[in-house]
C-alpha cells in the first residue's frame, strides 16, 4: 500500500523543507494544494513546477497530483448558470491538468465545496448538467496530460452538491470518459453515507482511483475513533493499487506529529491484518 500526504499542513514552510519532513515521516507521495504554490497557478513560471518535481525526487518523493483545485481562485465555479464562468472553469481545469503532468502527478481530486454549492435558482439536475459540461469539456485535456480527474463526494456540512458516491457516479457515468473517475474519502463517507465504508469500497472498486484517509475529528487516521482495520482490509480485497493519501483539516497538534502518527498507525494496522 502506497502512502502519500496532502502537503498544505506544511504550507508555510519552504518546499524543500516540506519534502524533507514528509520523507522523514515515511511518506513516498505528495498531494499538492495549488493555493500553497500561488492563488492562481497561471501566474507561476513553468520552471517552478519542474524544480518542485526534482526537489521532491531528491527526497525520494513523488508528486502524485493535485487537490483543492478551485480553492482561493476567483471567477471559477463548477455549477454556475453563467456559461462563461463554466467555460473558464473547464479551461482552468485543463490548465491544471498540464501543471499536474509537469509536476509528475496523475490524479486531480475535485472537492472545492465552495465552488460547487447550488446557487439560487439552480436545481440539482441543472447543476448535474453543468458539472458534466465542465468536467466533460476538460476530459480530453486530462487524458492528454495523463491525469485522472477524481470527483470527490463531500458531506452535507461542506456542500449541498455531490454528497455520496452514488451522486458522484451519476456525474461520472454521464461523462463516460476514462479520465473522469471516483475519489473516496473516509471522513466524507462516514458523514454522508448510510452504508459502511467496506461496502462502498467494494461496490465502487472499478471506478475509484484515489483514496483519502482521515477521521471525523478532522485529524489523521488513528487520531480519532475510526477503526481502520476493516477499511484497509477492504482496500486490499478490492486490489486497490492507487495512493492512500492522508488529508487533515485540524493542524493544531503540529504537522509532523500528525504526519508521523497517521502513517505509523496505518502501518501498524496493515501488520495486524
Amino acid at each position: 500500500m502506497k502512502f502519500a500526504i496532502c502537503q498544505e499542513l506544511y504550507e508555510n514552510l519552504p518546499w524543500v523543507e516540506q519534502c524533507r519532513l514528509m520523507s522523514a515521516a515515511g511518506y513516498r507521495g505528495i498531494e499538492v494544494a495549488p493555493f500553497s504554490i500561488a492563488e492562481d497557478l497561471r501566474s507561476v513560471p513553468a520552471g517552478v513546477f519542474s524544480r518542485m518535481r526534482a526537489e521532491a525526487a531528491d527526497h525520494g518523493l513523488e508528486i502524485i497530483g493535485l487537490h483543492w483545485l478551485l480553492a482561493r481562485t476567483k471567477g471559477l465555479y463548477l455549477t454556475s448558470p453563467d456559461v462563461s464562468v463554466r467555460r473558464a472553469t473547464s479551461d482552468y481545469l485543463s490548465f491544471l491538468a498540464d501543471v499536474c503532468g509537469q509536476l509528475g502527478g496523475t490524479v486531480m481530486v475535485f472537492g472545492s465545496p465552495q465552488q460547487r454549492n447550488l446557487l439560487p435558482g439552480v436545481s440539482r439536475e441543472q447543476a448535474l448538467e453543468y458539472a458534466v459540461e465542465v468536467f466533460g469539456g476538460a476530459a480530453g485535456a486530462f487524458a492528454a496530460a495523463g491525469v485522472t480527474l477524481c470527483v470527490e463526494p463531500l458531506t452535507p456540512k461542506e456542500t449541498d452538491f455531490i454528497n455520496t458516491c452514488a451522486d458522484a457516479v451519476q456525474v461520472i457515468e454521464r461523462i463516460n470518459h476514462p479520465a473522469v473517475m471516483l475519489h473516496q474519502d473516509v471522513k466524507a463517507m462516514l458523514g454522508a453515507e448510510s452504508e459502511s465504508i467496506p461496502v462502498l469500497i467494494d461496490r465502487h472498486r472499478d471506478l475509484c482511483r484515489h483514496f483519502h484517509v482521515n477521521d471525523t475529528n478532522l485529524l489523521g487516521p488513528g487520531m480519532g475513533s475510526t477503526d481502520y482495520h476493516p477499511i484497509l482490509a477492504a482496500l486490499q480485497r478490492s486490489e486497490y493499487d492507487g495512493w492512500v493519501s492522508v488529508e487533515v483539516f485540524d493542524y493544531s497538534p503540529g504537522a509532523q506529529f500528525i504526519a508521523e502518527s497517521s502513517i505509523q498507525y496505518m502501518q501498524r494496522v496493515l501488520s495486524e491484518l
